[in-house]
């Protein structure tokens, strides 16, 4: 309570004077002071400690710099500290981490509402400095802390911090943005790299603020509550072309937070807009394609579109001279716009919950401009920038946007977004006014949210995680094993039909071998093995036996795996040996269809997987899978024993002929997902090639 009252007075006469430089213009000044007496105790006039002999000497000045935003003494913060958080976060082991973080939050909390702080450059500094403490917050963390450009910060310290700051990273996407910034530096963020990047980033809300002209507006008929994302194809950049069948038509196209619009271009004006509108349910379908003269697909630099609404699809090619980056930045805005809509829809989020979901999906096409606009190059990944867009792909990502549906559907989001933005009329009458600070009864509703879990401050818990940041968390670490498992796809693809049939072949080795001795039963080659097998077999038709069957094979196979896993305690050798068939004459190759060859490659390849990733669960290659599979095994094995065959067959009959009914789609969907991500994330073992033993010899 009297730190919000503070928070607020400070707002006044931050608006009173017009400027946000004295917010942060002592920075340097203070930081200098507090160096200089970082071991002793420096005390105000009124006997208030400055200097908390618990944190850094980095920390100290940060605290310091915090405490003069809420117009507070350090030890005063440390105080409210102490009175509100849980005993939890008062551990020694956390002790230092969470105060500072208390106060950070606290800060930033009063900070983000002053107009302008994004391209003010103590507030870069001071936000850098925070990430930089945090990492070394305790006072025996480092023996000193340097405190200069050439610092760099870390991931982790960049996921926690930077989302307090609503429009420079977001909690689900905070470390592949983070990722994208240091990529050419070693995996660490130096300041010259995060301050070019807010200022990019302040620039390109700028942009999006600048965009909608009155004559833009009144030409697309644009509504009071869309925000004008970008546009291109103006003069001063190539045309967009867009392709309706076989017509082209050079143009203008821009992008709302709810509809796409394509103009023609005339002679000194453009057509009639057409809309394509984005936020509505039409099974939208957005996805690189290829376009060139007269039909022939030969320039991979455009983008189609369709929906329920569109009679044919429509292509939007944009032509540069090198790549496809401009097509690559319009493709990934395009569907952030309508997966945003498609997770409003699929979680009927309303009214202030619908305006943050869009404002988030506005704010992550900011942040890949800046980022693009940093290093004057696309990110490899864009997508992994966008908040919908790197959910809806990463493993657990439908848990990730059930917990962002939640926590919007609460009203624990950033209020500053909208305030940021300047989204529209109506985004800012949900949030009041743009320099408002949150009234004590709001913020005691947000704790009331989060009273079990941990302290809350603005929207983050200090000592524990939110629901969403533990989703996210869990998605990371799922996604860490996904790619893992993947990289070892990569190394056992090979090239050419007759490699891939020979893995196939060595893979499919002892079910050729059953089926070579069905054969060989079924011709008599053998007759006392073929007597002796019609007798067995017969008796067990007979006997109405054959439910048995099934789980008498499952039950070895689950003795087979067993027996590998635990006889066999010694080093394993988790790889398929493979004699390395003869080379292929490339005439040969070139008399077949290019095309199918491709084709069939694909399917060998996927099914040399599929059978590596199986020869993985049996070989114990991933424990944890293999132990899920043995109990799935065990189970399965006990159903069939114990239910009737026909109560069976009659329940797998309802469950195929089920799962598209409306009510069990969003269960099936989930369950499918589920074994996709636990699928994916299955290495499989390695593929080695030897020579085939000369029979001459």
């Amino acid at each position: 309570m009297a730190i919000l009252s503070r928070g607020k007075s400070f707002m006044e006469s931050m608006m009173g004077e017009g400027s946000p430089k004295d917010l942060f213009g002592r920075g340097k000044r203070e930081q200098q002071e507090q160096k200089d007496t970082q071991h002793k105790l420096e005390r105000t006039a009124s006997g208030g400690r400055r200097w908390i002999k618990e944190l850094s000497s980095l920390a100290n000045v940060v605290v310091g710099q915090c405490a003069r935003i809420l117009l507070l003494q350090p030890d005063e913060l440390q105080q409210h500290f102490e009175e509100e958080a849980p005993v939890s976060a008062k551990y020694q082991a956390k002790y230092a981490r969470n105060l500072l973080e208390y106060c950070c939050f606290q800060a930033l909390s009063v900070a983000t509402r002053v107009s302008g702080h994004l391209k003010d450059k103590d507030f870069r500094r001071l936000t850098f400095d925070m990430m930089l403490a945090w990492e070394a917050p305790g006072v025996s963390s480092t023996p000193s802390v340097k405190v200069d450009v050439e610092s760099t910060v870390g991931p982790n310290a960049f996921a926690r911090l930077a989302p307090a700051i609503p429009v420079v990273a977001d909690i689900v996407t905070a470390h592949y943005q983070f990722e994208a910034l240091t990529a050419s530096t070693g995996g660490r963020l130096s300041f010259p790299v995060y301050d070019k990047y807010l200022g990019e980033l302040e620039k390109s809300i700028r942009t999006m603020k600048s965009l909608a002209t009155p004559s833009l507006i009144s030409t697309l008929n644009i509504g009071k509550d869309e925000m004008v994302i970008d546009v291109d194809g103006t003069a001063t950049t190539q045309p967009v072309l867009q392709h309706i069948g076989l017509s082209t038509w050079p143009g203008r196209l821009t992008l709302t937070d709810q509809a796409l619009y394509c103009e023609a271009l005339r002679v000194v004006s453009y057509d009639k807009p057409k809309k394509f509108e984005l936020s509505a349910d039409l099974r939208h379908v957005v996805k690189p394609d290829l376009t060139g003269p007269w039909g022939a697909r030969l320039f991979d630099k455009a983008v189609m579109y369709k929906s329920d609404a569109v009679p044919e699809p429509v292509v939007l090619e944009f032509p540069e001279l090198t790549g496809h980056t401009r097509r690559d930045y319009w493709f990934n805005i395009i569907r952030e716009v309508v997966l945003a809509h498609n997770f409003i829809r699929k979680y009927h989020l309303e009214s202030d919950a619908q305006a943050e979901a869009q404002a988030k999906a506005v704010l992550g096409i900011a942040r890949l401009r800046a980022t693009k606009e940093t290093f004057h190059l696309l990110p490899v990944r864009p997508d992994l920038l966008l908040t919908f867009s790197v959910a809806e792909q990463l493993p657990g990502g439908d848990i990730v946007l059930e917990a962002l549906a939640d926590k919007l559907r609460k009203g624990d989001s950033e209020i500053s977004l909208a305030n940021e933005l300047a989204i529209s009329d109506k985004l800012q009458s949900n949030h009041g006014e743009s320099n408002s600070v949150p009234s004590p009864s709001e913020s005691g509703a947000r704790a009331n949210v989060f009273k079990e879990d941990g302290m809350v401050v603005g929207h983050v818990l200090i000592g524990d995680l939110t629901q969403l940041e533990k989703a996210v968390l869990q998605s990371q670490v799922t996604s860490k094993k996904v790619e893992a498992a993947q990289a070892t796809i990569d190394g056992v693809k090979v090239e050419g039909i007759g490699t891939n049939l020979a893995v196939m072949k060595e893979l499919l080795d002892p079910i050729i071998l059953f089926g070579s001795w069905l054969q060989a039963i079924a011709a008599w080659h053998d007759p006392f093995q073929s007597s002796m097998f019609l007798l067995v077999m017969s008796y067990i038709i007979y006997r109405n036996w054959l439910g048995f069957v099934l789980p008498t094979m499952l039950a070895v196979c689950i003795a087979h795996i067993m027996r590998l896993r635990y006889m066999n305690k010694g080093p394993r050798n988790l790889e398929v040996v493979v004699p390395l068939p003869p080379r292929q004459n490339t005439l040969e190759q070139l008399m077949v269809l290019q095309e199918a060859l491709n084709q069939l490659e694909e399917i060998i390849q996927s099914g040399n997987i599929f059978l590596l990733k199986i020869h993985a669960l049996f070989l114990s290659a991933l424990p944890q899978a293999t132990d899920q599979v043995i109990w799935l095994l065990s189970g399965i094995t006990v159903v069939l024993a114990c239910i009737p065959f026909r109560i069976i067959f009659l329940i797998i009959f309802l469950d195929i002929f089920t799962r598209q009914n409306s009510i069990r789609r969003e269960s099936t969907e989930r369950l499918m997902r589920r074994l996709r991500d636990w699928w994916y994330g299955i290495p499989v073992i390695s593929v080695r090639f030897i020579k085939p033993k000369d029979k001459t010899q």
